[in-house]
């Protein structure tokens, strides 16, 4: 997709990922628990690598209900976390999550904006208008929408159309275009 290049994307940038689907094997009908849950998908780590070499800062936001249900703690999301952000040479500025119950409506969950809001207050230089979502469901979309970031859906066997502005396989793919 040349448009994409269109962006002018470099350090002034921020990519904003989600993480199950987009990062990570994603378990239907269940949450990575623990690390032998956690499998990195094809390409991205050769991904990360491009992205690094581009964007200012990378964080992940993810909509993490299992600690809300009670199936796992914070810490056992910190566990998979740290060896997901190892696996990708610490690539990963931040790891930002909503334990809340998808029943909550709460603004941290996606599409609510409130990872996003907190990663603007950790790190003042983001700028939404200079930043990019990287999600595989609508409410990722709907996220970098509600806070004017470009947006790239992973098409999945669960959405086939979509809002976005752009839409690719994987997250390769989408290195590949930038």
């Amino acid at each position: 997709m040349e448009e994409l290049k269109k962006l002018n994307i470099d350090k002034s940038w921020t990519l904003f990922l989600d993480r199950d689907g987009v990062i990570n094997k994603r378990l239907m009908g269940d949450y990575v628990k623990t690390l032998d849950e956690l499998e990195i998908l094809a390409g991205v780590p050769e991904a990360i690598k491009v992205f690094q070499n581009l964007f200012g800062k990378i964080v992940v936001v993810t909509n993490q209900q299992g600690i809300g249900k009670g199936l796992m703690t914070a810490n056992d999301l910190k566990v998979v976390h740290d060896e997901m952000n190892a696996q990708l040479s610490g690539a990963i500025e931040k790891f930002y999550f909503a334990p809340q119950l998808a029943t909550e409506n709460h603004i941290d969950r996606k599409p609510g904006i409130g990872m996003g809001l907190q990663a603007k207050q950790d790190f003042p230089s983001i700028d939404f208008k200079k930043s990019l979502m990287i999600g595989d469901s609508e409410s990722d979309i709907e996220f970098g929408m509600n806070l004017e970031m470009k947006t790239i859906m992973l098409k999945t066997d669960r959405n086939q159309t979509s809002k976005a502005d752009y839409i690719f396989e994987n997250l390769l793919d989408v290195s590949k275009s930038l």
